[in-house]
């Protein structure tokens, strides 16, 4: 059965500059919404993450910008021209996949030329094309190899000269570095920041990895059950989340329920549902809070053997756990009332806290946030 695109209340051209519009975008599959009813521009020359859990609805995000996809409703735009039914290979897009997708029958010079030996175009400018391409990825020395002789890191810088080549407005990368180890990972991060500066044009990704986005994006969209949670820079979306799933999902935090139970000035007084009185900077948000959850991300908690009366939050505790990471320490602290709290403590001295010593926590009220419940 054919499904049906609603256009209501959908105009055909964008007046913004953005490369890239969903606009009031619903996909169902079998009755269940993988897309459910989202709003998402893209900025021209912007690298833009669409990040969430495994089943939250970023893949098919990505499918329906590409064209592997149409919507169930409302509109998909590129630079301004609606795409539905517009196929993959017409869209001014062009996808780099997990699994890079070579043919291992062609050799790289070959693989990458694909795409322009079907669109016709003359043997001179392929040929310089396709050797522009490789020297951007710094490739050239690989163009008479086959895929199965190259490493995971060069086979991706292929797939990404394969796309390139076409010269696509926009780049569609779907979880372009999952495949390598996390030393190769990381080399692959600095590349494809390096090509996004170098050349300007569009870049979306979808991941899962929290860092990678953070690290990469101009801006990100933090996707929960098919819906955007929360889109903004990097910055916005670690420093201010909107929700506890957001403040949870982006990078770690400690999360403590409670109700408002006094206001003063700046400063809001929450009692958790464990009995810690807890001092939190006031939420900008002009509807009241109620039925909070505190956010405390663990870099933001100190550590120290005297209590302090400067911060606003202390309380008493023990080390319950604490792993050595190098530049920093990685600690579980319990609390005298039974809550855990991971606390982040920088390795300045290089002496590390023992198992079971008796310490106190602490945290300003601007550390820390009050999220609606």
């Amino acid at each position: 059965m054919a499904q049906t695109v609603s256009s209501t209340s959908v105009s055909t051209v964008s007046t913004q500059t953005f490369d890239v519009e969903l606009r009031q975008v619903s996909k169902v599959f079998e009755g269940e919404p993988a897309v459910d009813t989202i709003d998402l521009q893209v900025k021209q020359g912007e690298f833009f993450s669409i990040l969430g859990p495994s089943g939250c609805g970023k893949t098919t995000t990505l499918r329906l910008i590409a064209g592997f996809e149409q919507p169930t409703q409302g509109a998909v735009l590129i630079q301004g021209r609606r795409m539905e039914w517009v196929p993959p290979y017409q869209r001014p897009v062009n996808t780099v996949f997990q699994s890079y997708a070579l043919f291992s029958h062609l050799t790289v010079w070959d693989n990458i030329a694909f795409g322009l030996r079907i669109k016709g175009l003359a043997k001179t400018q392929m040929k310089q094309r396709v050797n522009e391409a490789l020297k951007l990825v710094k490739m050239e020395d690989f163009a008479r190899r086959h895929p199965k002789q190259l490493s995971g890191g060069q086979r991706q810088r292929i797939a990404l000269a394969r796309a390139l080549v076409n010269r696509p407005a926009v780049m569609l990368l779907d979880e372009p570095l999952g495949a390598l180890d996390l030393k190769l990972r990381k080399e692959m991060q600095v590349e494809l920041s390096n090509l996004h500066q170098q050349l300007g044009i569009t870049f979306v990704m979808v991941t899962h990895d929290q860092e990678e986005a953070l690290s990469l994006s101009d801006r990100i969209a933090v996707m929960q059950n098919g819906k955007i949670a929360q889109v903004g820079s990097p910055s916005d979306i670690y420093e201010f989340p909107r929700t506890p799933f957001v403040a949870d999902f982006i990078g770690d935090t400690n999360l403590l329920q409670g109700q408002v139970d006094d206001l003063d000035g700046q400063v809001m007084r929450v009692q958790t549902t464990t009995g810690l009185a807890v001092l939190v900077q006031r939420s900008p948000d002009p509807e009241p809070l109620k039925q909070v959850v505190v956010s405390i991300r663990p870099e933001k908690i100190h550590l120290s053997t005297t209590a302090t009366t400067d911060s606003g939050n202390c309380y008493s505790g023990f080390v319950k756990h604490k792993m050595y990471l190098g530049t920093h320490l990685h600690c579980m602290v319990q609390l005298d009332n039974g809550d855990c709290l991971t606390v982040l403590q920088p390795n300045r001295t290089g002496n590390q806290l023992a198992v079971e010593t008796r310490v106190y926590v602490h945290w300003l009220p601007t550390d820390c946030l009050a999220l609606a419940a």
